[in-house]
């Protein structure tokens, strides 16, 4: 026989965990909101441009479309950085995820490519300023 103590823990650890997951989905419509909001402004852009209007039925289909594509893409990247023994995704998970387009997986290798270069110059820029340093305080 339970006793009224266990039940209550019980009770308020189920209270708790609606809580949390009321949380969760209001984060997640705060998101769709935000992806359905980008899709309209970039159809917008993309409609002013060609003289064309999108319909709101079909931004709504674009903006779901692009929910779920991303969605997907986050639970590969999950499973690939699992698989890999790592809490951490890594550069190489992202062009793995983008293989199966060869347009996103070029961009995605030339972004990689830049940020790359970008973070060696940073690295150079750091070792000539502390060799600096290190000259004046020699002197």
């Amino acid at each position: 026989m339970l006793s009224t103590t266990s039940c209550l823990a019980n009770v308020n650890c189920r209270e708790k965990m609606a809580t949390a997951m009321d949380e969760e989905e209001r984060k997640l419509q705060r998101l769709k909101a935000a992806v359905h909001y980008t899709v309209g402004r970039l159809c917008q852009n993309i409609g002013e441009d060609h003289q064309k209007e999108f319909s709101r039925q079909v931004i709504a289909a674009i903006a779901e479309t692009t929910f779920r594509q991303c969605d997907i893409f986050a639970k590969d990247l999950e499973a690939f950085a699992r698989h890999a023994k790592r809490n951490t995704v890594s550069v190489e998970d992202v062009k793995l995820t983008a293989r199966r387009s060869t347009a996103l997986s070029n961009f995605i290798q030339r972004k990689s490519e830049e940020i790359g270069s970008a973070n060696q110059e940073q690295r150079d820029t750091r070792k000539k300023i502390a060799g600096k340093r290190k000259n004046k305080e020699m002197v």
